[in-house]
């Protein structure tokens, strides 16, 4: 199978709000009060715990049908730590991202909890948003050339 390749388009309201397009879905990005906001939508970090649970989700209901599972109840709960010092003030005691992420798994099947924990643990090593929380992943920044309309 060929690479997918998954694609946003972001367009900045203002210094927290962002509209945000993914294929024919629009979604906004915003900071609550606190952090300058206006509270219009989920802030980034917010978006990308969301966006583990569904993939986690995704990956566990795959790899359950693969191994004759039936998933009568599955809950994701995520959360993680942030010092917000590096990213509000420029202080580098400690990284920008989660200090740590604790997942939470409360899953009902028709299996036994050793079949269970199987099912967990095939479905992280598939999950791509757990490979690139867990995994050095390379960014590249393209910047538009500016025009001189001189």
């Amino acid at each position: 199978m060929s690479n997918i390749n998954f694609a946003i388009r972001g367009k900045a309201i203002n210094a927290t709000k962002l509209i945000t397009q993914a294929r024919n879905f629009t979604f906004i990005v915003d900071e609550p009060p606190a952090l300058g906001g206006n509270d219009e939508g989920p802030n980034p970090v917010e978006y990308l715990l969301g966006s583990y649970a569904g993939c986690l989700n995704v990956v566990i209901n795959l790899v359950a049908k693969e191994l004759n599972i039936i998933i009568h109840k599955l809950q994701i709960d995520i959360d993680g730590d942030i010092d917000p010092a590096r990213f509000t003030q420029g202080i580098t005691l400690n990284r920008a991202g989660f200090q740590n992420i604790h997942v939470k798994i409360d899953i009902k099947t028709n299996s036994n909890r050793e079949k269970e924990l199987e099912l967990i643990d095939k479905s992280k090593s598939r999950c791509p948003i757990n490979d690139n929380l867990s995994n050095e992943t390379n960014i590249h920044y393209f910047f538009q050339e500016k025009v001189n309309l001189n």
